[in-house]
């Protein structure tokens, strides 16, 4: 990946999987247009990358993110940004269904707001148990109102609406149970976990992901009779890729197959 003039993350690569971190520890990693616009950089790098095969999210310190940047609501400036305008929190919410690379959410502490939009936009979500989750925008007179899109191909509608209009913070466990979060561990064993999924989803083909990635979210608000003939014609273009028919005589020889990405 190209080395950008990033000040609001820190993005590395490792074995495949690429971590970009919002990095404001000393505030909780607060979202705000420069923040978005550096992680619209980072996404689209990602996904042009084609020895990036995961994508993993997180917040530096012990949050992953509490949510805007309240303090520029509120009117204070923010510097230029060191990179040319490429989306608003919007785009960047829009970005996650387009990557064809699995992502995976770190939440390592509050996850709050915007924050958790990105959360909930991410495939996985791994938290530790002290993690706190919530939407508490109508506290200061706001109300979630883009995440609301994402939160609820997710979250069933009352706790939603529970969670939304009440604004109370959520324990990981609970968190788990709206079906916020995929998976809640130890503390100690966050990195451990976040580690072993991505590595699983690195060993699988990156062609068979794309694709089944790309067509997942292209069917998702489409009606029974539109996604079916859909589907069945991604069906057919997968079973023509190498990575395909790598897959079938792997299984058939008894051995690890050997993905191309084609």
């Amino acid at each position: 990946m190209d080395v950008r003039a990033y000040q609001t993350l820190l993005v590395s690569v490792t074995d495949g999987v690429v971590t970009v971190m919002l990095n404001k520890p000393e505030r909780k990693n607060p979202i705000g247009p420069a923040m978005v616009n550096e992680l619209c950089w980072a996404l689209d790098d990602a996904k042009d990358d084609d020895d990036v095969r995961v994508i993993v999210l997180t917040g530096a310190g012990a949050a992953f993110s509490a949510g805007g940047d309240l303090a520029m609501m509120a009117g204070s400036a923010e510097g230029p940004p060191p990179l040319a305008f490429r989306g608003d929190y919007a785009d960047l919410l829009m970005r996650f269904a387009h990557l064809g690379k699995p992502t995976i959410a770190r939440v390592p502490g509050v996850a709050m707001g915007g924050g958790l939009g990105l959360v909930a936009s991410c495939d996985f979500a791994v938290a530790c148990e002290s993690a706190i989750i919530g939407t508490p925008e109508i506290k200061r007179g706001l109300f979630p109102m883009q995440i609301m899109a994402v939160l609820m191909r997710v979250v069933p509608r009352r706790k939603l609406v529970e969670m939304m209009l009440l604004g109370d913070k959520l324990t990981a466990k609970q968190a788990m149970e709206y079906g916020l979060l995929s998976h809640v561990v130890p503390d100690a064993e966050l990195d451990r976990a976040v580690s072993a999924l991505a590595a699983r989803l690195v060993a699988l083909s990156p062609m068979a992901l794309r694709m089944g990635l790309t067509a997942f979210h292209h069917q998702a608000d489409q009606e029974l009779a539109t996604a079916l003939p859909y589907l069945r014609g991604e069906l057919i273009k997968v079973l023509g890729t190498e990575d395909a028919r790598e897959g079938l005589v792997a299984f058939m020889e008894k051995r690890e197959p050997k993905w191309t990405g084609r």
